[in-house]
């Protein structure tokens, strides 16, 4: 938190975390609203299952909210199709943004939950997720994304990468530890405090097809400000991510790795550079330089594909180091007109 704090407490002064519009108490556990946004009917079959493994927590939610994106034939068929949820459509900005601003803001209860509409959420997943909040400087958590392939898991996709399919990574750490940001797929935060700073910001993450991303680290960034709390991650609180054939080509590994440079300059111009990019430092000196020797390592004893992991982690690296100096220099010539 002092990375954070230096750069932002010129814009933010920090409080204590105090909560009263929360309504937790020790004799009534909190109402949880799980909200799932949703764009597409081509991955129909993968919201019913999302929207059927919420439902089907113990305990369960208080209620499933469900965001349909501009799209008026899936706000039809999921209205009809989704009777235990509330099928609402996005009142914002096309995009996952705006999404999910819309789904707090028909959330009811005190903690809202974010799942994914290609993630299933494994049994006790929001009991796991949701434990956290009983300490009140807690406010937010996540949890883990776990890859399913639909075709199979390509030898040539490091494990420090997989954040480029949406899933949890080598990197992250082995135990329930304080964090940044959540992975998108998996989380949860309090709903004052969403409210309190205003929601995802509009601009950031991805609008349909379009691979951008971040948009839980700005957020997260400004929540930690505000309030002076905790984000802590829960690795038993897991969901299981569906992984598209399309995700599994390199065409779109590098669009991933570009846009997330991209969506990584915008968090910076928003929140400083210094807090932008505080948990990656560890992870480009650290982690994957590491995931480097092992691919090659693997390599020597047999297994070919290591030197292709190990190409992949330095390819990865110098995409999204590119997209990030250049959404820098755009922004700063646009500065300058």
């Amino acid at each position: 938190m002092n990375a954070l704090t230096s750069q932002l407490d010129s814009k933010t002064s920090l409080t204590q975390v105090v909560l009263p519009q929360d309504g937790l108490n020790a004799s009534a556990p909190p109402r949880i609203s799980v909200v799932t946004c949703a764009y597409t009917e081509q991955r129909w079959d993968a919201l019913v299952d999302a929207v059927a493994s919420a439902h089907a927590q113990d305990p369960p939610p208080h209620e499933v909210v469900v965001v349909i994106d501009h799209n008026d034939d899936l706000l039809g068929r999921a209205r009809r199709e989704l009777p235990r949820a509330r099928v609402v459509a996005n009142e914002e900005s096309r995009g996952l943004s705006g999404a999910r601003n819309t789904g707090i803001r028909h959330a009811t209860g005190e903690i809202v939950a974010f799942l994914d509409d290609d993630a299933r959420a494994r049994p006790r997943w929001l009991q796991a997720l949701t434990r956290p909040f009983e300490d009140p400087a807690v406010i937010g958590a996540g949890g883990l994304a776990l890859p399913v392939w639909e075709s199979g898991a390509p030898a040539w996709i490091p494990p420090e990468f997989l954040w480029v399919v949406g899933c949890s990574y080598r990197g992250l750490p082995p135990t329930s530890s304080e964090i940044r940001n959540p992975i998108g797929a998996n989380m949860a935060f309090r709903r004052s405090v969403l409210e309190r700073v205003g929601g995802f910001t509009d601009g950031i993450g991805r609008v349909g097809r379009t691979p951008l991303g971040c948009e839980e680290t700005e957020l997260s960034i400004r929540a930690l400000v505000a309030t002076g709390g905790r984000i802590v991650q829960i690795p038993d609180a897991q969901v299981e991510h569906r992984v598209s054939r399309e995700r599994t080509r390199w065409r779109y590994f590098r669009r991933r790795c570009w846009a997330e440079g991209l969506s990584k300059a915008v968090v910076a111009r928003s929140v400083g550079s210094d807090a932008a990019l505080e948990s990656e430092r560890s992870y480009v000196t650290r982690t994957l330089p590491a995931g480097v020797t092992r691919g090659l390592a693997d390599a020597v004893r047999g297994d070919r594909s290591g030197v292709a992991r190990s190409g992949a982690i330095l390819a990865g690296l110098t995409i999204t180091a590119a997209g990030y100096l250049l959404g820098l220099l755009s922004a700063g010539l646009r500065g300058h007109r």
